[in-house]
């Protein structure tokens, strides 16, 4: 089982001026450490549960690409991007652009999108459930449409029409940045997964669930006719042994989802200043968790 890191505040004791170094120094250790994956969320404003709207956030994918800059081997992505924030053509040109200026490191992570007082803050409009599930298979197609040397044309859908799919420069990963559908709902987040979803990312709510859920993603498999061992399974760990350095009690959590074919863990510590606590919490849980293996 592989260990990936989310960055997921920036209430850094230094205020603004100190981030830029300590998210340098974070992507610095994680590839010192062996993480295989860094990811930072993609929204306007921080979450309620994680220090609420008037907490620091940065730009999603300003900020990738800034550690896209500091770094050379890992991988980069946003965990995830709501399907609402950004118009499906332009999303693919960012994410192209930061494959292509990382050497070919990004993953799109996306999801349907939930967080409405954001969208109400900066006015960005935030349709019902069900029409940003249909935005979101709409925005998947348009992605794998432009990342599609030979698919150049419009697109026609009921939320989004395109006259040109044209993206050059093309991705610099073949054939283009992992597609990560963020999310454990059963009919249409799963389903979606089956039929267009490189990676799946569930949350580490407990071994029994995460085995139903892949169950579940490996029956839409069949219906699809999608290879389940093709899409790779990450769980989103939040436990309190991980941003408190209790390396033992993250370790028995952990135990019960290496059976369940689970490719990566990934570590979402609550914490501003995450680069010392990578040196001392994700180096050695790296390491442990290959001895598991």
């Amino acid at each position: 089982m592989r260990v990936g890191v989310h960055i997921n505040r920036f209430d850094h004791s230094g205020g603004g001026p100190a981030l830029g170094a300590e998210l340098a120094a974070a992507g610095a250790a994680a590839e010192a450490a062996g993480i295989s994956r860094l990811s930072v969320m993609d929204h306007y404003f921080q979450m309620e549960f994680n220090g609420g709207a008037e907490a620091p956030m940065l730009e999603a994918y300003t900020t990738l690409g800034y550690l896209a800059g500091h770094t050379s081997t890992i991988q980069l992505g946003a965990l995830v991007t709501g399907v609402t924030y950004r118009h499906p053509g332009l999303l693919a040109k960012i994410a192209t652009s930061l494959d292509v200026l990382s050497g070919g490191r990004a993953t799109l992570g996306i999801g349907a999108a939930w967080y409405d007082r954001e969208h109400e803050g900066l006015g960005v409009p935030f349709p019902p459930l069900a029409e940003r599930f249909e935005r979101l298979e709409e925005t998947l197609r348009i992605c794998l449409q432009m990342w599609d040397p030979q698919a150049n044309g419009p697109f026609e859908g009921k939320h989004y029409k395109l006259a040109e799919t044209l993206c050059v420069p093309a991705p610099v990963s073949s054939p283009h940045p992992e597609i990560m559908i963020g999310g454990g709902g059963e009919k249409k987040t799963l389903r979606l997964v089956a039929k267009y979803g490189d990676a799946c990312n569930l949350f580490a709510t407990s071994p029994d669930e995460v085995r139903h859920k892949l169950d579940v993603l490996r029956g839409h498999c069949e219906t699809e006719g999608r290879d389940y061992d093709r899409i790779r399974k990450t769980i989103a760990y939040m436990g309190e042994s991980a941003t408190e350095g209790d390396l033992d009690a993250f370790l028995r959590d952990i135990a019960g989802y290496t059976k369940l074919g689970v490719d990566t863990v990934i570590l979402v510590p609550r914490l501003g200043e995450p680069a010392a606590w990578i040196e001392s919490f994700a180096a050695p849980a790296v390491q442990r968790l290959a001895e598991l293996d």
